[in-house]
């Protein structure tokens, strides 16, 4: 009998203090370019839930998940400045074409933007589609960009709102 309570004492009170981890992930070895510009170096990266703990040495650090990343490179993600993706993102809110190469922001409105829309700028739009259809919801930039955030929060987004022109 003192065995069984014992065992039902150890199987209660020992996950009790067994150690949590420090971190839900820690990515190891890669060479991690901060976007400071500073050199790339080798480091590991540590996230606690969606955020980067810290870069450096986490040899002895406890995580869920333990990611080996010697050769690789490690970048907090980066930022397409010449984005088109104005259309594509309309037929894919997931931003595949742009996520699966690492970009986490894109800036768009280079040479054309979304925003502002009129009768003759939406007519415009809709004859020069092409592999892309869509109907124009919206008449201003911000109305664009809240019509791609009920698509997909894939990334971040941001326009340089850019004037389109249209000659007749």
């Amino acid at each position: 009998m003192k065995r069984a309570v014992s065992a039902v004492f150890l199987i209660i009170v020992l996950p009790l203090f067994a150690q949590k981890p420090d971190f839900d992930v820690i990515i190891k070895g890669g060479t991690v370019y901060d976007g400071t510009g500073a050199e790339p170096r080798r480091a590991d990266l540590a996230i606690r839930s969606d955020r980067i703990a810290g870069v450096g040495d986490f040899r002895s650090a406890k995580a869920k998940t333990i990611i080996d990343a010697k050769g690789l490179a490690v970048a907090p993600g980066f930022i397409n400045m010449l984005s088109w993706s104005n259309e594509s993102l309309i037929q894919d809110g997931r931003s595949q074409s742009e996520i699966r190469q690492g970009v986490t922001t894109e800036i768009m409105g280079e040479g054309e933007s979304m925003g502002p829309v009129n009768d003759r700028v939406r007519e415009h739009m809709l004859r020069e589609q092409s592999d892309i259809k869509y109907d124009i919801k919206w008449n201003t930039l911000a109305e664009y960009l809240r019509y791609l955030e009920t698509a997909s929060r894939a990334m971040s987004r941001r326009s340089s709102a850019r004037r389109r022109y249209v000659n007749t």
